[in-house]
């Protein structure tokens, strides 16, 4: 990244940021980290899964967040009895009033837009669920035998409930990995959830801007993979990942005990882009070893399968990636 150009760009992606935390900030009170994630994801071209109980402001999250770039943005609401067609589109029989004759006539679904809010997606059946499998990878839908490309930029940002809940369905593995991140959203601390009631129980409602169009965003993805990365931190971040690997054999006797599937070669991948995008928003030319451990967690929780013995002993997901980084 050594052009005058690609050091401009950094400089305008910084103040990207900086707008888009303000302006943001006028709905969504703390929750710093995962805003930064949703930056990292965005300008990667990574979809995310964000994870918390109802009532945690997700929906708001990503709906505000939709607000603040300048594309085209639909919601989809998951339910048991959302069918697959709800979700790409449908072929439906229209007649041409001219000549008499009948064909089909595609209808896009809500899938074809830029920011799609799959809202509560473990809500619906695994089959419903495999229906955005071809989009999130493939960025197109195939359809009576037709394949439609999906316009650019184009991110799935799903919000879930824990599965313990009842009426959920767990996401299929498959279809876990294709999302960049998993985001665990918390409870606000107690000054964030005073500001809260105060904000939302009053007659104001902050209207939010656009603060970036579709362009500059393509160009700040663009961007990214144009940042070099020094081969020790490419082998830091692939080593890190073989090492959840039970059968691996360099991987430590607690991954081995605990662990029965670890990470593939996509968690690698989505290390070392993030760990680029995190260094750009922070107007560093190139990443470093400690922004591969930064997105470690949101990174590898929803990839690794732990054991019987894990869940015996009370063991989450969570420590065992913490206990793997100390």
């Amino acid at each position: 990244m050594s052009t005058q150009n690609d050091a401009q760009l950094v400089k305008q992606l910084g103040q990207f940021r900086q707008d888009f935390l303000d302006e943001i900030g006028k709905v969504i009170i703390g929750q710093q980290n995962i805003l930064d994630h949703f930056l990292i994801a965005l300008i990667c071209k990574g979809h995310t899964l964000l994870v918390g109980v109802p009532g945690l402001a997700k929906t708001l999250l990503i709906k505000s967040m939709a607000e603040l770039l300048d594309l085209k943005f639909s919601r989809i609401q998951f339910t048991p009895d959302l069918m697959p067609s709800d979700i790409t589109g449908t072929e439906v029989i229209e007649e041409d009033h001219a000549t008499g004759k009948r064909g089909f006539r595609f209808f896009r679904g809500p899938v074809f837009g830029n920011i799609i809010l799959a809202d509560e997606i473990n809500r619906t059946p695994p089959k419903t669920q495999s229906a955005l499998l071809q989009a999130m990878q493939e960025h197109n839908v195939t359809a009576g035998g037709e394949t439609y490309t999906l316009d650019e930029p184009f991110f799935v940002l799903a919000t879930q409930n824990p599965i313990e809940q009842e009426g959920t369905y767990p996401l299929p593995e498959a279809q876990l990995d294709r999302f960049m991140f998993n985001i665990k959203i918390d409870y606000p601390s107690r000054d964030e959830e005073v500001e809260i009631v105060q904000t939302t129980t009053s007659g104001s409602e902050a209207a939010l801007k656009s603060i970036i169009s579709k362009d500059q965003l393509l160009t700040f993805q663009e961007l990214v993979r144009r940042v070099p990365v020094a081969e020790n931190v490419v082998e830091y971040a692939v080593d890190l990942v073989r090492k959840t690997r039970s059968k691996a054999k360099d991987s430590p006797d607690f991954i081995q005990n605990w662990i029965d599937w670890g990470a593939g070669p996509r968690a690698s991948q989505y290390l070392i882009l993030g760990a680029k995008g995190r260094a750009i928003l922070d107007g560093r030319p190139t990443p470093d070893i400690s922004d591969v451990n930064a997105l470690a967690l949101p990174v590898l929780r929803h990839r690794l399968i732990t054991n019987f013995n894990a869940e015996a002993e009370g063991v989450s997901v969570d420590d065992i990636i913490l206990k793997l980084l100390g």
